[in-house]
């Protein structure tokens, strides 16, 4: 119970800096970009013009290409399922409407921008079978997903802070392919939205910067939990139509793998960052066993370096019912 406590009034004293933290690292709704700005215009005269312009560029992205980028629209799309999770952190007011709800709320509006884009675009590009990539999205807000935090506030920041960097990382490497192929509408959007994931990821490794000035053993003993947990991608429990819970990740990530879009290197390489910017090391005060957990963090990163070097990853594309095996419907 007074751990609990101590969760509540350090969220509380965060709190107070909230409208700081929604200047500093959102957007007003009358100033950010929607998805209009970036799709064709159908307001247009010319507006076949544009759309036939962006399924041509379409047909220069491979079979891996198009199984990733369905897998990073869906996990976008699955919104209501991060939104619910957060909302039940202990600390938050759904219903009084505090600074934390309200933090939520506007991270969800900047967040849902992007599914409603990339949705746009893979349905006018022609290239998957949309309804497929559709029963995908149901099945995975009906799955919901457990990441491990529980209505934690400190192993939820932690997971988030992780995560928005994770998918900045996703959606940077597949706008550089994109751009590379040629394909400028489809890189300029990532690249974009690779931007929104940067600035939440900034906020909420923010929030846990100031949680570590707080309560810094608890902090510390919350981010070992997490990473010997393992931190879950939000798209874990993906499947295809017909399919069980879960069974079509490890077929998604192999092709993120091999496209180098997001690699075992690149989880290994954000903890790192982590730990840098929170400087861990050098952290004082803290108890034996938060002691314990800086060690096991300090170490982590050359021990799972050491395992990720023995990983061979398939390079066969298995089958999804997203795509066919020519990259075309």
């Amino acid at each position: 119970m007074a751990l609990k406590n101590i969760r509540l009034e350090v969220m509380q004293t965060v709190e107070k800096k909230i409208d700081s933290y929604i200047d500093q690292y959102l957007i007003p709704v009358d100033e950010i970009w929607q998805p209009t700005d970036l799709l064709p215009n159908f307001q247009k005269e010319n507006y076949m013009d544009e759309v036939t312009q962006l399924r041509e560029e379409a047909k220069e992205l491979g079979y891996d290409f198009w199984i990733v980028l369905v897998g990073d629209m869906v996990t976008e799309e699955a919104l209501p399922t991060y939104e619910s999770w957060l909302m039940d952190m202990e600390g938050v007011d759904q219903h009084g409407r505090n600074g934390w709800s309200k933090w939520i709320r506007h991270w969800t509006g900047e967040e849902n921008r992007h599914g409603d884009t990339l949705n746009k675009y893979l349905y006018l590009s022609g290239r998957v079978n949309m309804k497929e990539v559709e029963k995908t999205t149901q099945h995975l807000i009906n799955d919901g997903f457990e990441v491990g935090t529980g209505r934690d506030p400190y192993r939820n920041f932690i997971y988030t802070s992780f995560q928005e960097l994770a998918t900045n990382v996703s959606h940077n490497r597949v706008g550089k392919i994109a751009k590379k192929k040629g394909n400028k509408m489809l890189a300029r959007m990532c690249n974009i939205i690779a931007g929104d994931e940067m600035r939440h990821h900034l906020a909420y490794r923010e929030f846990v910067k100031t949680i570590f000035e707080y309560d810094a053993s608890e902090m510390m003993i919350a981010f070992q939990d997490m990473m010997q947990k393992k931190i879950i991608m939000p798209a874990q429990n993906l499947r295809q139509s017909g399919g069980k819970m879960a069974s079509a990740f490890d077929d998604f990530s192999n092709a993120a793998q091999r496209l180098g879009v997001y690699t075992t290197f690149d989880y290994i390489d954000i903890l790192e960052k982590l730990n840098a910017h929170w400087e861990i090391s050098k952290i004082s005060g803290l108890t034996d066993e938060a002691e314990k957990a800086r060690d096991y963090l300090l170490k982590l990163p050359s021990r799972m370096t050491r395992i990720a070097e023995r990983i061979k990853i398939p390079q066969d594309a298995n089958h999804f019912k997203w795509v066919e095996a020519n990259g075309v419907v």
